[in-house]
């Protein structure tokens, strides 16, 4: 069972629950190999995509999500929403709920803007990234890929490498893979962590990126975040790739077999350079697909979808 109204952080999920949405996107994925996607499941549904921050893979994943679960989608935010002109997300959010949304997808700069369209609708909502708090959905498809190529999260010694302080995907990450049993190390220079580093649950942390390399699994590269560094000391672009950055010439110091992670967008050249952003590592492009079955699944499941074994 999963019995949750709302999806506003990783935090919400049990293990359970995450081995509910990993089982339902697995089955999903085969729908997505079809040459015919859409299914019948959901219609008469509406769903309100309200992004309210520039968003490539997590918009239109979900915009993909509803349409092959045959959900009506309505596009709010940015320059086509009212509060350009002033109007509050309260009002927005209030207005479009009279006309009988049944799901919110929330995306904004602000954290914990999700929360406040939860406390201001009866719809469902989901956090699709807010400001520095949380991006549950992205962990999940993260979740996902990584389950794929590696077949159980058990003892996996996992390694996020980067701007940990300023971002909302590390901030969901990290706790959902203690859940299913990973070890997760954080690899950063000190500017790029929060004060309290212990506060996120990871195992340990390290500042010296080729030390803890050859022992990684996963090899989880975050974006530098620089729209959020505010006045935080950062090195130049190119002595931060030097020394964080998974270059070609740090290949050999991997597993034969670990896989490389990267949630979108690149900065190919600072935090890994393209050959290994395109090599045999990589499982990058695996996570946009994992995007589109985690979000049909948590749509599917929360707007009580039925029996996906009938829906076909």
């Amino acid at each position: 069972m999963f019995n949750h109204k709302h999806l506003l952080s990783i935090d919400d999920l049990s293990k359970e629950d995450i081995e509910t949405v990993l089982e339902h996107a697995k089955t999903f994925e085969e729908v997505n190999q079809r040459t015919i996607k859409k299914l019948p499941t959901l219609r008469g549904k509406t769903v309100c995509n309200l992004f309210l921050e520039p968003s490539t893979r997590t918009r239109g994943s979900f915009e993909l999500a509803e349409k092959r679960l045959s959900c009506d989608s309505l596009n709010a935010g940015g320059s086509s929403s009212s509060t350009v002109k002033g109007e509050s997300l309260v009002d927005t959010v209030k207005t479009l709920s009279s006309m009988k949304v049944d799901m919110f997808i929330v995306r904004s700069k602000y954290a914990g803007a999700p929360l406040k369209v939860a406390q201001s609708t009866d719809a469902c909502v989901i956090d699709a990234g807010d400001g520095k708090h949380q991006h549950p959905t992205q962990a999940l498809l993260d979740l996902y890929a990584i389950w794929k190529a590696k077949g159980s999260f058990e003892g996996l010694q996992i390694g996020i490498v980067g701007d940990i302080a300023h971002s909302r995907v590390a901030g969901s990450l990290i706790a959902a893979l203690k859940k299913m049993g990973a070890v997760v190390y954080l690899i950063a220079p000190g500017t790029l962590l929060p004060a309290d580093p212990k506060a996120l649950g990871a195992d340990r942390v390290y500042h010296n990126f080729e030390e803890i390399l050859p022992q990684l699994d996963v090899v989880y590269m975050l974006r530098i975040q620089m729209e959020r560094l505010e006045d935080a000391p950062f090195p130049s672009l190119r002595e931060y790739n030097s020394l964080y950055g998974l270059t070609k010439e740090r290949e050999h110091l991997m597993k034969e077999d670990a896989i490389i992670c990267h949630p979108g967008p690149i900065n190919r050249g600072v935090e890994l350079d393209s050959y290994m952003a395109d090599s045999s590592h990589s499982v990058i492009l695996d996570q946009v697909f994992a995007g589109v079955c985690i979000r049909m699944a948590l749509i599917y499941l929360m707007l009580g979808g039925g029996n996906v074994e009938t829906s076909y």
